[in-house]
């Protein structure tokens, strides 16, 4: 089932976009403001995303623009009420998958996210996840580091797979929560932390880095790279 991100501030247009994709199959989400949109659709649990530009906080032309410069491939249809030939060149140019204007009929916008899905979906799917000599094979759900088999549980897989996706890249405990746990999971627990502790435990100490007041990194490093010595 594919999981959509919607990216809008106004409450009327965003309820109404939900209630369609979810009459049509999709698993919704909903970010008010663009600062939650950029951390929701960093954390590559989602499929696609519906931005709109006039977002409070980052706008939309930003949050695209980081998304993009942060390598996320996903798909993303920008829904605008600007409707000039400068805004529309700018989203396009800016890493937008597609650009409607305001006001749309839905069943316009469900054909346009179906069609994105689809072309994403024939990509070349990546089954290995590699950094340095940690690898994560999507398929067995076998891990390796330093040459050695490594068991993991179900959501010792899911957060690695998480970090691999992300290799070189702070994550932060909020976006881990949202991705492994899903995002009605209580922000205050630890369990990050405690399935971090778990994985370092299982793959090394140094695997995976803490950024103090920020979250958590796996460094990223080439297959031929040696590891630093503590």
């Amino acid at each position: 089932m594919n999981r959509i991100l919607i990216a809008e501030d106004e409450e009327r247009i965003a309820s109404f976009v939900e209630k369609g994709l979810r009459a049509n199959g999709f698993t919704t989400t909903v970010a008010a403001d663009g600062d939650t949109a950029f951390e929701f659709a960093l954390t590559g649990g989602f499929d696609l995303v519906v931005l709109d530009i006039g977002l409070p906080g980052r706008d939309g032309f930003t949050v695209l623009r980081q998304l993009r410069e942060a390598r996320s491939t996903v798909p993303v249809i920008v829904l605008t009420a600007r409707a000039s030939v400068t805004d529309t060149v700018a989203g396009l140019e800016g890493g937008a998958d597609d650009y409607m204007t305001k006001p749309f009929r839905f069943e316009e916008l469900l054909a346009r996210v179906r069609l994105r899905l689809r072309t994403a979906a024939r990509a070349p799917e990546v089954t290995v996840l590699r950094s340095g000599d940690l690898s994560l094979d999507l398929r067995t759900r076998r891990a390796q580091a330093g040459g050695r088999m490594v068991d993991l549980t179900a959501r010792e897989f899911v957060l690695l797979e998480l970090f691999l996706r992300h290799a070189g890249q702070v994550l932060s405990r909020e976006q881990i929560l949202s991705h492994v746990w899903g995002y009605d999971f209580d922000p205050g627990s630890n369990i990050v932390d405690v399935y971090v502790r778990a994985l370092r435990k299982k793959m090394g100490a140094e695997r995976v880095e803490t950024v103090r007041g920020m979250g958590y990194r796996l460094p990223a490093r080439r297959p031929d790279e040696p590891e630093l010595s503590h």
